[in-house]
Order: C-alpha cells, then structure tokens, then sequence
C-alpha cells in the first residue's frame, strides 16, 4: 500500500502505486551520492531480492586516447563501463570525490586545463564505484607518454610517445633513458621496446626541435618489477640430485650402524680378552 517500504542492505526501496506501477529507489552507494530511482515494479526484483552493495559488480573508467599524461588544451574522453537499465543508461562521474556530470557513460573534456588533473571514478545505476583513473595535466612543448609506468612481468611490450602542445610538428627527436640517448627519430615516432627487461628500468624523457627551438619533456620512471623468487616459495630439486642425496642419507644411516655395532663388539672383545687374561694369572698360585 501506500507509503510501505523495504528494506535491503543498500537501497530503501518505497513503492508508489501510480497507475502504471512504479517503484521509487533510493540506493546510497560507494561513491557517496544518493540515487533517486524510478523502476517498473518487474526490475524491483533485481535489486531488492538480497542484492547487497557488495554483490554489485564494480564500474571501469578507460582513458581515449590511453594516456594518463596530457598538455593543455588536449581533449580528453573517459568512458565508463557498468551495468545499466535498457531504458536508463545515465552515469555518475566524480572528479577527487566531486560530482562533476550525472548523464552520459563517456565524459568528454574538449580542452583541459592543469585543474582537471586529478582522479576519475564513475558509477552506473546497477555498479559500484569504480577504482579512481589519475589524469595528469602538464604545462610546456613536450610531454612523455607511456601505456604503463610500471610493469610486473619481464617481457612485457612498453610503448612510449613523445607528444607535443596541439600536436606541433616535431623533428630529430631523441628518447633517452637515465640521461643517455636510446632512440633517434629523425620524425617524430613511438618509440617501442617488444620486452620489458630489469636493464630497462630508470628515468626516461624525450626532446626534440619545434621549428629551430630545441626543447625537452620532464622526465618520468619507469620500473619494472620483474618476477623474483619469494624467499617463502619451496626449492624443488631436480630428480638426480634427490636420488643422490637419498642415497648420501642411506649410506651415512648404513655406515652409522656400522660403526656402532663394530665398536660395541670391539669394547665385547676387549672385555672377554681382561677377563681370561686375569683367570689365566690366578691359576699357578691357587695350585
């Protein structure tokens, strides 16, 4: 009836009958913002039918293009991917835990200043909160991007661009690495290494020539961690040398028996050979 309510762990759900029966949900979610829902009374099974906040799958925000390190005046799109109603696909974006757009599931910044740096999370109506994307918003010609900054399997591809304010025609461009030239370009290009190794850890940046003006990136790490043996991990040995040392134990278990049944005879002998020899000296003085 009227102005009854249900409870679950993350929505109050009020049911209005309005004809065409709809049904108001009120969902405080991990983003902290209050929604104000309006669902036909068949989707009111999909969330107050024991689906917890926690039982909610999580939003995913992308960068397009991927680079979290941008100029001025780059556009910059973030899309989010979360489940949604068919009929109401609306998303909540948050800029360091501010409500900045409540509508589209992509958030387009057609010209960004150094203040949009920050994180970005989103939230679908049927999502939790998604993990927070850093965007960086440099000032200067040249800005170092990377697909990754950090890396933790050897062997994985690294793909770095050197990208210029509004895209400004950039020539004998050189990527260096802890101050030493990796790469020359004699045009701006990526620059790739297919396989991640330890050597290639360090300070990277790139420069280059805008017309006859020569001019750098700051430098940004990159680290690669590599797999490393956990000192907890147990040491298994190859099939020979546990046979060999299988064999050391058997012999050293042989050869320590031995040892003790040959000296516990020899003190058995020694005893034996007194005692006869004392008997064999009483003998001419008792006759």
């Amino acid at each position: 009836g009227l102005g009854e309510r249900l409870f679950t762990s993350s929505c109050l759900v009020s049911l209005v009958p309005l004809g065409l029966q709809i049904t108001a949900v009120t969902c405080s979610l991990q983003c902290g913002i209050m929604w104000q829902l309006l669902l036909p009374t068949a989707l009111l099974l999909l969330v107050s039918a024991g689906r917890r906040a926690e039982d909610l799958p999580k939003a995913v925000v992308s960068l397009e293009p991927q680079w979290n390190r941008v100029l001025e005046k780059d556009s910059v799109t973030l899309k989010c991917q979360g489940t949604s109603l068919p009929e109401d696909n609306s998303t909540q974006w948050f800029h360091d835990g501010k409500l900045v757009s409540s509508q589209d599931s992509s958030y387009f910044i057609a010209s960004v200043t150094v203040n949009d740096s920050g994180n970005y999370m989103c939230q679908t109506r049927l999502s939790t909160c998604s993990d927070p994307v850093q965007l960086e918003v440099h000032t200067g010609w040249l800005v170092l991007q990377a697909s990754h900054w950090m890396y933790k399997d050897q062997g994985d591809r690294i793909h770095l661009r050197c990208h210029s304010w509004k895209n400004t025609p950039l020539h004998k461009v050189t990527y260096l690495q802890n101050g030493k030239g990796k790469k020359y370009f004699h045009q701006n290009s990526d620059f790739y290494i297919p396989k991640a190794t330890p050597k290639d850890n360090g300070s990277y940046f790139c420069r280059g020539l805008v017309g006859s003006k020569n001019v750098s990136s700051e430098s940004v790490n990159i680290i690669i961690l590599g797999k490393k043996w956990s000192s907890a991990s147990p040491v298994f040995l190859p099939g020979y040398q546990v046979s060999f040392c299988v064999v050391m134990v058997l012999l050293f278990a042989v050869d320590t028996g031995l040892y003790f049944s040959v000296k516990r005879n020899i003190r058995s002998s020694t005893r034996d050979w007194k005692d006869h020899k004392f008997k064999w000296n009483k003998d001419p003085q008792d006759k």
